[in-house]
Protein backbone atom coordinates (compact mmCIF):
# COMPACT_ATOMS: atom_id res chain seq x y z
CA UNK A 1 0.00 0.00 0.00
CA UNK A 2 1.38 3.52 -0.91
CA UNK A 3 1.45 5.85 1.76
CA UNK A 4 0.57 9.83 1.32
CA UNK A 5 2.72 11.31 3.05
CA UNK A 6 2.11 15.30 4.10
CA UNK A 7 5.16 17.09 5.30
CA UNK A 8 3.93 20.81 7.15
CA UNK A 9 7.03 23.15 7.09
CA UNK A 10 6.56 26.06 9.56
CA UNK A 11 8.80 29.59 9.82
CA UNK A 12 11.91 28.60 10.86
CA UNK A 13 13.57 31.35 13.75
CA UNK A 14 15.70 33.02 10.80
CA UNK A 15 12.83 33.37 8.38
CA UNK A 16 10.79 35.06 11.77
CA UNK A 17 13.81 37.11 12.22
CA UNK A 18 13.47 38.26 8.41
CA UNK A 19 10.12 38.75 8.46
CA UNK A 20 10.27 40.88 11.88
CA UNK A 21 13.02 43.13 10.70
CA UNK A 22 11.78 44.36 7.60
CA UNK A 23 7.82 44.58 8.90
CA UNK A 24 10.02 47.44 11.36
CA UNK A 25 11.29 48.61 8.52
CA UNK A 26 7.88 49.84 7.35
CA UNK A 27 7.06 50.92 10.12
CA UNK A 28 9.71 52.96 10.91
CA UNK A 29 9.59 54.36 7.59
CA UNK A 30 6.21 55.16 7.94
CA UNK A 31 6.26 56.71 10.86
CA UNK A 32 9.90 58.52 9.61
CA UNK A 33 7.53 59.84 6.66
CA UNK A 34 4.49 61.37 8.77
CA UNK A 35 7.60 62.67 11.41
CA UNK A 36 8.55 64.64 7.89
CA UNK A 37 5.57 66.00 6.76
CA UNK A 38 5.33 66.96 10.82
CA UNK A 39 8.08 69.24 10.56
CA UNK A 40 7.53 70.29 7.02
CA UNK A 41 4.56 71.92 8.10
CA UNK A 42 5.44 73.24 11.57
CA UNK A 43 8.56 75.57 8.64
CA UNK A 44 5.50 76.25 6.84
CA UNK A 45 3.66 77.64 9.49
CA UNK A 46 6.39 79.39 10.72
CA UNK A 47 7.28 81.07 7.34
CA UNK A 48 3.39 81.80 7.17
CA UNK A 49 3.34 83.52 9.76
CA UNK A 50 7.12 85.41 8.97
CA UNK A 51 5.68 86.88 5.84
CA UNK A 52 2.34 88.41 7.24
CA UNK A 53 3.90 89.67 10.61
CA UNK A 54 6.69 91.35 7.69
CA UNK A 55 3.54 92.74 5.09
CA UNK A 56 2.22 94.12 8.62
CA UNK A 57 4.76 95.96 9.46
CA UNK A 58 5.64 97.20 5.93
CA UNK A 59 2.38 98.19 5.17
CA UNK A 60 2.09 100.28 8.71
CA UNK A 61 5.45 101.90 7.93
CA UNK A 62 4.64 102.73 4.04
CA UNK A 63 0.94 104.02 4.87
CA UNK A 64 1.28 105.15 8.48
CA UNK A 65 -1.98 102.98 9.61
CA UNK A 66 -2.96 99.36 9.93
CA UNK A 67 -4.47 97.46 7.47
CA UNK A 68 -7.79 96.42 7.77
CA UNK A 69 -8.01 99.82 10.11
CA UNK A 70 -6.68 101.82 7.12
CA UNK A 71 -9.73 104.01 6.26
CA UNK A 72 -11.62 103.55 3.26
CA UNK A 73 -10.77 107.23 1.45
CA UNK A 74 -7.09 106.45 2.25
CA UNK A 75 -7.80 102.77 0.66
CA UNK A 76 -9.24 104.41 -2.29
CA UNK A 77 -6.72 107.19 -3.11
CA UNK A 78 -3.43 104.80 -2.46
CA UNK A 79 -3.98 101.26 -3.11
CA UNK A 80 -4.36 99.73 -6.40
CA UNK A 81 -7.78 98.07 -7.45
CA UNK A 82 -9.50 99.38 -4.77
CA UNK A 83 -12.44 101.21 -6.62
CA UNK A 84 -15.09 101.85 -3.26
CA UNK A 85 -14.10 104.30 -0.99
CA UNK A 86 -16.59 102.59 1.28
CA UNK A 87 -13.67 99.90 1.62
CA UNK A 88 -11.69 100.41 4.89
CA UNK A 89 -11.64 100.08 8.70
CA UNK A 90 -12.73 103.40 10.96
CA UNK A 91 -8.96 104.38 11.37
CA UNK A 92 -8.91 104.18 15.53
CA UNK A 93 -5.27 102.35 15.45
CA UNK A 94 -6.34 98.70 16.14
CA UNK A 95 -7.76 96.16 14.05
CA UNK A 96 -10.96 94.92 15.48
CA UNK A 97 -14.66 93.78 14.19
CA UNK A 98 -16.99 96.93 13.94
CA UNK A 99 -20.61 96.83 13.60
CA UNK A 100 -19.79 98.60 10.39
CA UNK A 101 -16.46 96.60 9.10
CA UNK A 102 -15.02 93.66 10.09
CA UNK A 103 -11.36 94.86 9.76
CA UNK A 104 -9.90 91.14 10.48
CA UNK A 105 -11.15 90.14 7.20
CA UNK A 106 -10.29 93.97 5.21
CA UNK A 107 -6.37 93.16 6.72
CA UNK A 108 -5.64 91.01 3.39
CA UNK A 109 -7.72 92.62 1.22
CA UNK A 110 -5.45 95.76 1.88
CA UNK A 111 -2.47 93.59 2.43
CA UNK A 112 -3.42 92.01 -1.32
CA UNK A 113 -3.84 95.83 -2.79
CA UNK A 114 -0.44 97.03 -1.30
CA UNK A 115 0.96 93.83 -3.02
CA UNK A 116 2.46 92.79 0.20
CA UNK A 117 0.72 89.34 0.15
CA UNK A 118 -0.20 86.94 -2.59
CA UNK A 119 -3.87 86.18 -3.14
CA UNK A 120 -7.41 87.59 -4.41
CA UNK A 121 -8.71 89.49 -1.50
CA UNK A 122 -11.85 91.64 -2.46
CA UNK A 123 -14.16 93.60 -0.59
CA UNK A 124 -17.45 95.20 -1.11
CA UNK A 125 -18.40 98.64 0.65
CA UNK A 126 -16.70 97.68 4.36
CA UNK A 127 -17.32 94.27 3.86
CA UNK A 128 -15.06 91.90 2.57
CA UNK A 129 -16.44 89.79 0.02
CA UNK A 130 -18.00 86.07 0.91
CA UNK A 131 -16.47 84.30 -2.37
CA UNK A 132 -13.00 85.85 -1.88
CA UNK A 133 -10.00 83.64 -1.16
CA UNK A 134 -8.92 83.67 2.79
CA UNK A 135 -5.71 83.03 4.17
CA UNK A 136 -5.39 79.79 5.48
CA UNK A 137 -2.72 77.52 7.63
CA UNK A 138 -1.75 74.09 6.03
CA UNK A 139 -4.19 72.20 7.42
CA UNK A 140 -6.94 74.26 5.69
CA UNK A 141 -8.41 76.72 8.45
CA UNK A 142 -8.65 80.17 8.36
CA UNK A 143 -5.79 82.62 9.85
CA UNK A 144 -7.21 85.82 11.56
CA UNK A 145 -5.78 88.94 12.68
CA UNK A 146 -7.36 91.12 15.16
CA UNK A 147 -6.62 93.08 18.26
CA UNK A 148 -8.35 90.81 21.11
CA UNK A 149 -7.78 88.83 24.13
CA UNK A 150 -8.50 84.93 22.64
CA UNK A 151 -5.48 83.55 23.77
CA UNK A 152 -4.10 81.80 26.68
CA UNK A 153 -2.84 83.69 29.82
CA UNK A 154 -4.11 86.99 28.58
CA UNK A 155 -5.64 87.88 31.53
CA UNK A 156 -8.55 89.69 29.66
CA UNK A 157 -6.09 92.31 27.93
CA UNK A 158 -6.18 92.41 24.49
CA UNK A 159 -3.48 92.46 22.13
CA UNK A 160 -2.99 92.73 18.09
CA UNK A 161 -1.98 88.92 17.52
CA UNK A 162 -2.16 86.80 14.42
CA UNK A 163 -4.20 83.35 14.82
CA UNK A 164 -2.81 80.45 13.64
CA UNK A 165 -6.10 78.46 12.73
CA UNK A 166 -6.95 75.11 14.21
CA UNK A 167 -6.74 72.03 12.84
CA UNK A 168 -2.98 71.89 13.63
CA UNK A 169 -1.58 68.93 15.94
CA UNK A 170 -0.50 69.70 19.43
CA UNK A 171 3.00 68.23 18.56
CA UNK A 172 3.32 70.62 15.82
CA UNK A 173 2.79 73.36 17.83
CA UNK A 174 4.90 72.29 20.34
CA UNK A 175 7.35 72.32 17.80
CA UNK A 176 7.05 75.66 16.52
CA UNK A 177 6.94 76.92 19.86
CA UNK A 178 10.33 75.73 20.86
CA UNK A 179 11.47 77.00 17.82
CA UNK A 180 10.70 80.34 18.03
CA UNK A 181 9.45 81.26 21.66
CA UNK A 182 9.58 79.66 24.98
CA UNK A 183 8.06 76.30 24.87
CA UNK A 184 4.89 77.21 26.72
CA UNK A 185 1.38 77.55 25.77
CA UNK A 186 0.38 79.89 28.26
CA UNK A 187 3.61 82.72 28.42
CA UNK A 188 5.74 84.00 25.39
CA UNK A 189 4.89 85.45 22.09
CA UNK A 190 3.16 82.10 20.67
CA UNK A 191 0.28 80.88 22.90
CA UNK A 192 -2.30 78.18 22.61
CA UNK A 193 -5.87 80.05 20.63
CA UNK A 194 -9.26 78.58 20.80
CA UNK A 195 -10.34 80.78 17.70
CA UNK A 196 -12.19 78.45 15.21
CA UNK A 197 -11.15 78.47 11.99
CA UNK A 198 -13.40 75.75 10.75
CA UNK A 199 -14.41 72.36 12.02
CA UNK A 200 -15.07 73.44 15.22
CA UNK A 201 -12.77 75.40 18.32
CA UNK A 202 -9.91 73.70 20.17
CA UNK A 203 -10.17 72.82 23.51
CA UNK A 204 -7.33 74.20 26.15
CA UNK A 205 -7.71 70.51 28.23
CA UNK A 206 -6.50 68.85 25.23
CA UNK A 207 -3.98 70.79 23.68
CA UNK A 208 -1.89 71.66 27.06
CA UNK A 209 -1.60 71.53 30.65
CA UNK A 210 -2.96 73.99 32.42
CA UNK A 211 -0.73 72.98 35.43
CA UNK A 212 3.01 73.02 33.36
CA UNK A 213 1.62 75.24 30.44
CA UNK A 214 3.36 73.08 28.45
CA UNK A 215 1.70 71.22 25.48
CA UNK A 216 0.34 68.16 25.28
CA UNK A 217 2.51 67.14 22.49
CA UNK A 218 2.54 63.41 23.64
CA UNK A 219 -1.25 63.07 23.56
CA UNK A 220 -1.04 65.29 20.41
CA UNK A 221 -4.74 66.02 20.07
CA UNK A 222 -5.50 66.69 16.22
CA UNK A 223 -7.17 69.76 16.61
CA UNK A 224 -5.21 72.71 18.36
CA UNK A 225 -4.48 76.41 17.50
CA UNK A 226 -2.38 79.31 18.82
CA UNK A 227 -1.86 83.05 18.23
CA UNK A 228 1.48 84.77 17.59
CA UNK A 229 1.35 88.02 19.57
CA UNK A 230 2.23 91.52 18.01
Amino acid sequence: MNRIVSLQHGFTLIELAIVLVVIGLLLGGVLKGQELIESARARNLISQMDSIRAAFYSFQDRYQAQPGDYPGRLAHANLSGIVNNQVGGNGDGLVRDTPLARESLLVWVHLSHANLIAGHYRATGGQPDPNGEWPRNPYGAMLKLHHDAQFAGSGGQPRLNLKTGNQIPAKVLAEIDRKIDDGRADSGQFRFSDFDGGGGAPRDDHCYDRASGLWRAAGNAANCGAAALF
